[in-house]
């Protein structure tokens, strides 16, 4: 299970002798449990982002604990094997000079897997994510947006990760190809029967996928609400966010 408990972070503003800081989250508070889907919706600017860095590690909160089964998630072995990420710009996430077969291999060589293990491994990923054997020897330039993210996404799981972030996954993508990762996702979640955290501005994405939503509005949270009562939101915030979904 994830715990983030009375989370705070701030920045340093501009300039080399400025001394105030900008508050960019504030007492954030939740917990997501194993299986579970947990959306976290916010307009642009909202923190949601800075959040994913924290809850993965890459930064450390100012005040307050994100853990993970009981460690700090800033420990690599608390870390390592155990969560994973899908981040949006996917040309930036794949190495230009490495294979497909070359980027899956890469986190299980992390593993105690024999190579032969591991080629097969990569066999069963690529049809797990919809593409057959011939995307192996293909590069990322030789991709499409949605076969790319497709890569990302197995790459992501092959270390059957307990939980995974996925930061704006599908944002970038047409919207027919989105339908087709999220439906993936969500395949994949009950092959593995692991968690996501994601992190998206797109309400109606949120609501194919996820269990629950956080809504977080100017770095705190708004109100976190189960998807069979989204219809029932209490704060103006959250129920303007669903009229953009319905209109």
């Amino acid at each position: 299970m994830l715990i983030v408990e009375g989370v705070e972070k701030s920045y340093k503003k501009s300039g080399i002798f400025s001394r105030e800081r900008t508050r960019v989250l504030e007492d954030i508070s939740f917990e997501c449990k194993a299986g579970e889907c947990l959306g976290i919706i916010g307009e642009s600017g909202s923190g949601k982002s800075t959040l994913g860095r924290l809850l993965l590690g890459i930064e450390k909160p100012d005040r307050g604990t994100v853990s993970f089964e009981g460690r700090s998630i800033t420990e690599r072995r608390a870390r390592r094997g155990g969560v994973s990420a899908v981040f949006q710009d996917y040309t930036s996430s794949l190495h230009p000079f490495y294979t497909v077969e070359q980027a899956l291999l890469e986190p299980l060589k992390l593993t105690d897997m024999k190579l032969k293990d591991m080629r097969k491994k990569v066999d069963l990923l690529l049809t797990q994510v919809g593409l057959d054997a011939a995307y192996r020897k293909k590069y990322p330039h030789e991709l499409s947006g949605g076969e790319a993210q497709r890569v990302c996404i197995a790459r992501a799981v092959s270390t059957e990760p307990r939980w995974i972030l996925l930061d704006e996954a599908v944002s970038s993508l047409d919207g027919s190809v989105q339908l087709q990762v999220l439906e993936l996702l969500k395949n994949l979640r009950e092959i593995y029967g692991m968690s996501y955290i994601f992190i998206t501005h797109d309400i109606q994405a949120a609501a194919y996928i996820c269990d629950r939503l956080i809504l977080i509005r100017s770095g705190r949270i708004d109100e976190i609400v189960p998807i069979e009562r989204l219809k029932d939101v209490q704060s103006a915030y959250a129920r303007d966010l669903l009229r953009m979904m319905i209109t």
